[in-house]
């Protein structure tokens, strides 16, 4: 029998760091298969995002893998190029529950990244009639985009001065839910690359992580998965949302691991005849 009422997948991410509780992410960007959600899901993730700036995989391959990881419980994201619709409505039509915009500067930016992401009347996306986050069910025109729209993160990356300078303008625009520090590009803009300690760096996260309490943001650091240290640091500070690594870097990282265990454990010329 169908069920009277489709199904609508919850955004557990959202509503986890709308408690203030601590959420936890996988960067995908080597994987090809929906194999990494459950992956993901038994490693104790809370979230994944397909990283689509940084990688060649096709917005079909990154539909079978946001679709999956929505099934099983992982909060699908996506992380675009650009804030544009050719991106951020196809990304979030094939089952993405919510975008993450590189390199926001200034409040324009992140308005039109909420518009494109937003049914109207909070945005202009364009309204489709088969997503996977109604599981393809059809429910009554006006009700499934608010449905949608209340169920859809949007993401702003902080990646440069500016964006700092900009942190409260972004932070206070409606429909911004996370504003996410790139230590990575912001350390290389600053002039301290490879610096993710250094005290203009802290008083960035200060900035942003201030920024978010007064507008009822989440913040969130990526590019600190090597300094977990640095990471409690500023979870205990007030950031909710971990970037905690790529699967590339997972898989190298496992298999140098092992790959020197067996070497320092079975030494050239340890067994004779």
């Amino acid at each position: 029998m169908i069920a009277a009422d489709p199904p609508i997948a919850r955004n557990a991410l959202k509503a986890r760091l709308a408690r203030g509780e601590l959420a936890v992410s996988l960067i995908v960007r080597m994987a090809r298969t929906p194999d990494i959600a459950l992956v993901a899901r038994t490693g104790g993730f809370d979230a994944l995002y397909v990283d689509l700036e940084h990688s060649p995989m096709s917005l079909e391959t990154a539909s079978a893998i946001c679709i999956a990881s929505q099934a099983l419980g992982v909060t699908p994201l996506a992380r675009v190029p650009e804030a544009s619709a050719a991106w951020i409505s196809r990304v979030l039509d094939g089952g993405a529950a919510g975008v993450i915009v590189p390199h926001v500067e200034d409040a324009a930016t992140a308005q039109a990244a909420v518009a494109l992401a937003q049914y109207p009347p909070r945005g202009r996306r364009s309204v489709s009639t088969t997503l996977p986050q109604l599981a393809y069910r059809a429910l009554p025109a006006d009700d499934a985009p608010r449905r949608v729209n209340d169920e859809t993160l949007v993401v702003a990356m902080i990646e440069s001065g500016q964006g700092v300078a900009q942190a409260d303008a972004i932070a206070a625009v409606p429909g911004v839910d996370m504003l996410l520090v790139g230590a990575g590009d912001l350390a290389a803009d600053l002039g301290i690359a490879g610096q993710p300690d250094h005290a203009r760096m802290q008083s960035a996260f200060d900035t942003i992580i201030a920024a978010c309490r007064r507008h009822g943001k989440a913040a969130g650091a990526g590019g600190l998965a090597g300094r977990p240290d640095l990471l409690a640091g500023l979870v205990a500070r007030g950031v909710r949302f971990v970037s905690a690594g790529t699967d590339t870097g997972f898989l190298l990282s496992a298999a140098q691991a092992k790959v020197a265990s067996i070497r320092a454990q079975c030494p050239p010329g340890a067994a004779s005849g």
